[in-house]
């Protein structure tokens, strides 16, 4: 049994004040791997740690290890756009990434943990007739599955976003754009720490600095893992690695029809926005 987590509030934090703050616990333990586990997931990133968190509040499993070949939040969930939003074509996976916002917008509350979510709005924007059919057909497909859309015309989009220049002249002029107010950005890492937290407050290892050399079968069914800190056994085994899961499920055979391609994309340390929303 560990300590419980402190509950974070101003008055946690005014008393941290009076020491310097020099008596923060810390936000996850950083335990030595167990022999086994009821279930073992690899990967630390957003998705591993929530997998972690849902086993754990949900289905009642706390004998669980996370593992990571690095740190907390240092592969993809740190490298990203930060941008939450569900207005997607497809109906799989509008209703995907909705269901996935409407966790965003509790989220905080629900791990004691400000992840900076920002409801700013994501506007994508029209610069010629491809673009207009596009985003119009995006359009009517979300409110077929009842998210929420709008379109905004040159003169909607100038009033919602003052900033953005919308002469005719421009070498891409802007003849229009979707807009989803509920979208917004939020701080990626700080997701993984937040999850992290409220894992460990269930009894989860979380095991950084561990990578995954091997998966051990005996008749057909997983036994567990070589790590760089030793075997850990366990019959439930869940790969969360984003791209690298293609690698991981190789180690028994497995081809997943999935190929990883990069993403080129600026994302810089969280500094104070110049758009009041998000332009695409």
């Amino acid at each position: 049994m560990h300590k419980k987590p402190i509950k974070y509030s101003v008055f946690s934090l005014f008393k941290n004040a009076l020491s310097y703050h020099e008596n923060w616990q810390p936000v996850w333990r950083s335990p030595a791997p167990k022999t086994e586990y009821d279930a073992i997931i690899i990967g630390g990133g957003g998705h591993g740690l929530t997998t972690a968190y849902y086993l754990a509040k949900n289905h009642g499993l706390t004998k669980i290890a996370v593992v990571e070949k690095g740190w907390i939040g240092g592969g993809n969930t740190g490298r990203n756009t930060t941008i939450i939003r569900s207005n997607y074509l497809w109906d799989q996976s509008a209703r995907l990434y909705d269901h996935a916002l409407k966790l965003w917008e509790g989220m905080s509350q629900e791990l004691n943990f400000n992840v900076m979510f920002s409801q700013r709005g994501v506007m994508n924007v029209a610069h010629n007739l491809h673009d207009v059919r596009e985003l119009k057909r995006r359009w009517h497909a979300n409110r077929l599955n009842d998210i929420d859309c709008e379109w905004l015309n040159t003169k909607q989009v100038k009033e919602f976003c003052p900033i953005i220049n919308t002469s005719p002249n421009i070498r891409y002029p802007v003849l229009g754009a979707t807009l989803q107010r509920r979208a917004g950005t939020a701080r990626h890492d700080a997701v993984a720490w937040g999850y992290a937290r409220g894992a460990d407050a269930m009894g989860v290892d979380i095991i950084q600095n561990c990578e995954v050399t091997g998966i051990n079968v005996q008749n057909g069914n997983v036994t567990g893992i070589e790590t760089t800190k030793g075997r850990i056994n366990s019959n439930r085994i869940g790969v969360v690695a984003a791209g690298h899961s293609s690698v991981i499920a190789n180690m028994v055979g497995i081809r997943l029809p999935i190929e990883s391609r990069p993403l080129q994309a600026l994302v810089s340390e969280p500094v104070k926005p110049i758009l009041d929303t998000v332009v695409m």
